[in-house]
């Protein structure tokens, strides 16, 4: 029963995590014209800062219960952001041959991606 409705709860976050990942994702493509794949690279620093941020409300703060926390985080970030897309556009440079970008993707996601949520969790801090 709690299993089942924790399901529907991630499937629900998870829909429209999706949904704004590809409406996010279009908009920032289109802001450049280089190989490197900008709308991804956004979405997964700004899935990272939020999933920081929404982690880092419960340090104390009350502001959310165990199903708000899973809706957000497992949910809506985990809809938002993507793994799969990442390496399948890494693999596409290296095809490519754009080895530097691909070595900027790769290094700058994990670095960027780890600030992000670092500073996700500060800024949570700072208002509860």
């Amino acid at each position: 029963q709690h299993m089942l409705k924790d399901f529907f709860i991630v499937g629900l976050g998870s829909f429209f995590g999706g949904g704004a990942r590809f409406a996010v994702s279009k908009i920032v493509q289109s802001w450049t014209t280089l190989p490197f794949p900008l709308g991804t690279f956004a979405v997964n620093i700004l899935g990272c800062l939020l999933i920081g941020f929404f982690s880092g409300l419960n340090y104390g703060s009350g502001w959310m219960n165990a199903q708000t926390k899973l809706i957000l985080t497992t949910g809506f970030c985990g809809g938002f952001t993507t793994f799969s897309t990442f390496m399948n556009e890494n693999a596409s440079l290296l095809k490519d041959g754009n080895y530097t970008w691909t070595a900027l993707y790769i290094v700058g996601s994990l670095i960027v991606g780890f600030v992000a949520v670092v500073i996700g969790h500060q800024l949570a801090k700072a208002i509860s």
